[in-house]
């Protein structure tokens, strides 16, 4: 039996730089910034005041008003960008569908790193004041992560597996390599994976703020997020959603669909080391890479662009770079790695997938997107950053990051496909 191959055809993308695949990369070939004082809620005593909003999400564009009131906000964005991706790819299920999937063979795989960590605050204050026998009907629902495949698996008729990974910042990108290898075992024939995140709450904000994990830029929002850049002083919290339609490459040919590219390796471990800390000269990291080349049957070389996960924080940029000094040698001068959390902040269980859908967007069009508010140089990351423009390029294999707290550690590489 030969080897299944897993191609991408679909894309959806929520983050703060805005609602919709194209408008993102858009911005991101402008460069701009999607960081801005937080208006949700007084931040007057957090040191942190800034975040990545989504300013211009709209859900009853993509979910029945009364449904959408049901849902926290990640649950919105999850069913928002699958939606997305699933028009884009035009995935047909069911036997009245050409070329359809069997219910059966089609899964659901999205993770959120918190969940509904805004309907758990809201529903709190809401029994501390009111009683706990006054608490929504949909509270639970709101808050579980799982609701997210699931709701998604309701509304496309999807009977295969429907789960969700939480895996802090590496939930999405473990959700897409775990769908990858359940097409490659058989187990499915296509995936919506991706992840969603929605945490710009006091209580997320705060507690990362107390941690002294955020930059405190605060008069400065757009330059907030300068990752590998010497005066980064932390994270810049942001929120949305990143999604792939994956599919068995046979079927996909079969059906006439347009394949974006090709998902041909992933890795993942655990560094064993600290809960928050990367492991000395980036090991785990590196093993990860590593992984991650070898199921992919490629070699460092082969690799033209890595999208880091690159944070803005001091400790994990530079582990970051050590990673990649180590796995690709020699080869590292002529390696462009950029860090779109420059642009968007970090989405958390999000990033993994919105960051997969910009390693696709890079491949398709020649462009590498850049590490924006990159003004000076720090000797211990000595990576090419495409410094503050994008550069365009052929790229036929791309490598992206996700690491999380823990010590989880996720890395896909796409190829161009054809």
């Amino acid at each position: 039996m030969s080897e299944r191959r897993v191609v991408i055809t679909g894309t959806g993308l929520i983050t703060p730089l805005g609602t919709g695949t194209e408008k993102n990369w858009r911005a991101m070939m402008a460069g701009q910034s999607g960081i801005a004082p937080v208006t949700r809620f007084d931040v007057g005593k957090i040191d942190t005041r800034i975040a990545g909003e989504v300013k211009d999400f709209q859900p009853e564009r993509f979910i029945e008003k009364r449904e959408a009131r049901r849902m926290d906000l990640f649950a919105q964005y999850a069913l928002a960008a699958a939606e997305m991706a699933v028009q884009e790819s035009g995935l047909p299920i069911g036997p009245d569908a050409p070329h359809g999937y069997a219910p059966e063979k089609v899964g659901v795989i999205v993770g959120s790193g918190i969940g509904g960590i805004s309907s758990l605050e809201e529903q709190y204050a809401k029994g501390m004041e009111k009683g706990f026998d006054r608490l929504s009907p949909f509270f639970i629902l709101q808050m579980i992560i799982n609701m997210a495949p699931g709701l998604i698996s309701i509304r496309y008729g999807c009977k295969g597996p429907n789960w969700s990974p939480v895996s802090a910042c590496a939930t999405s990108a473990h959700a897409i390599g775990e769908a990858w290898k359940s097409i490659r075992l058989g187990e499915c024939d296509a995936v919506i994976a991706g992840g969603a995140e929605a945490a710009i709450t006091p209580l997320a904000l705060g507690g990362f703020s107390v941690m002294k994990a955020m930059s405190r830029r605060n008069e400065d929002p757009a330059a907030a997020s300068r990752p590998f850049d010497r005066d980064r002083d932390g994270f810049v919290l942001g929120e949305g959603a990143g999604m792939l339609v994956l599919e068995e490459l046979s079927h996909a040919k079969k059906r006439g669909a347009r394949i974006l590219a090709e998902l041909v390796g992933y890795g993942t471990n655990s560094d064993a080391y600290h809960v928050t800390q990367p492991s000395p000269g980036g090991e785990g990291a590196a093993r990860c890479m590593r992984l991650a080349l070898e199921s992919a049957r490629l070699n460092p070389e082969d690799i033209t662009y890595i999208n880091a996960h690159g944070t803005s924080t001091p400790l994990n940029d530079a582990s970051e770079t050590q990673a990649i000094q180590r796995v690709f040698g020699p080869h590292v001068r002529g390696l462009a790695v950029s860090s779109t959390k420059s642009m968007t902040g970090h989405m958390l269980g999000a990033a993994g997938g919105a960051e997969a859908v910009v390693s696709v967007l890079t491949l398709r069009g020649g462009v590498i997107p850049p590490t924006i508010n990159y003004t000076m140089p720090d000797p211990e990351c000595d990576l090419d950053c495409v410094p503050n423009q994008p550069r365009e390029q052929r790229v036929d294999a791309v490598m992206s990051n996700s690491f999380g707290f823990g010590g989880t550690n996720a890395v896909l590489v796409f190829k161009r496909f054809g």
